[in-house]
């Protein structure tokens, strides 16, 4: 049975793992339910080569109402992967996207247009519940 965690304020459902109750301090509550509801809300995963690009990226799909929020990992990501036959490493940054179902088409194609990668990273992930504050503002957003 997955277990649930939250990452920025949303909740996504993963196999045997249950983050929630290793972090220290006090837990917030949230109307979690125990089998997860499917939503219209998605976690799109990018990798950018440069801060300036992710940044750049980032705030095109915000003016273009794309995407509710985008958080860029300031910190590069090491990645490692094979291209053309080669296993090859890049210092990356990593984007965790916001986005409704009815907005990935056009932000996949925002992306990809964007993106000085031939073939970049672009992700999907459920997002199975959340805070209704948050999802309510996520919803307007997009």
């Amino acid at each position: 049975m997955p277990q649930t965690f939250c990452l920025f304020d949303l909740f996504i459902s993963v196999p045997s793992v249950s983050l929630r109750s290793a972090l220290p301090g006090p837990q917030i509550r949230y109307n979690v339910p125990e089998k997860p509801m499917p939503t219209q809300f998605r976690l799109v995963l990018v990798t950018c080569p440069t801060l300036r690009e992710a940044r750049k990226i980032s705030r095109h799909l915000i003016q273009k109402h794309l995407a509710a929020c985008v958080n860029i990992h300031t910190a590069p990501v090491e990645s490692i992967y094979r291209w053309k036959g080669k296993i090859e490493t890049a210092r990356e940054h990593l984007l965790l996207i916001k986005t409704t179902t009815r907005r990935l088409n056009s932000l996949e194609r925002e992306v990809l247009r964007l993106h000085s990668y031939e073939t970049p990273e672009f992700l999907v992930l459920p997002i199975s519940s959340g805070s209704r504050a948050y999802l309510r503002w996520f919803s307007e957003q997009t």
